[in-house]
């Protein structure tokens, strides 16, 4: 059971990346970040069954989260990136028994 994030890595702003969440026996659910000194914070859910996506303001049309069921895949696309941005970004994610797990992170920087 776990959850392996990938496409991280260094960006100018304005640019884009799109993060992926591989999730085994698990469901994956939403995306956070953190930067050092500071807690960590929703970037966006996807709910699998009932509730609607959700973003943090700040980045309310700029990202988007989408997952693929058939590949048990969520990913996060950013684009107009800003140095405000740079952070680790985590998947959290479900089990089927209903513990709340998270993948290792992977880091974003956006260099301005």
């Amino acid at each position: 059971v776990q959850l392996v994030e990938s496409g991280g890595g260094l960006v100018q702003a304005g640019g884009s990346l799109r993060l992926s969440c591989a999730a085994f026996g698990s469901t994956p659910m939403g995306w956070y970040r953190q930067v050092p000194g500071k807690q960590r914070e929703l970037v966006a859910v996807l709910p699998s069954g009932r509730g609607s996506t959700d973003y943090a303001y700040s980045v309310k049309g700029r990202f988007t989260i989408s997952r693929d069921n058939a590949k048990n895949t969520m990913y996060l696309q950013m684009n107009s990136l800003q140095p405000e941005d740079t952070a680790m970004y985590y998947c959290n994610g479900r089990t089927a028994g209903g513990t709340t797990i998270w993948g290792r992170g992977t880091q974003v920087t956006v260099s301005s």
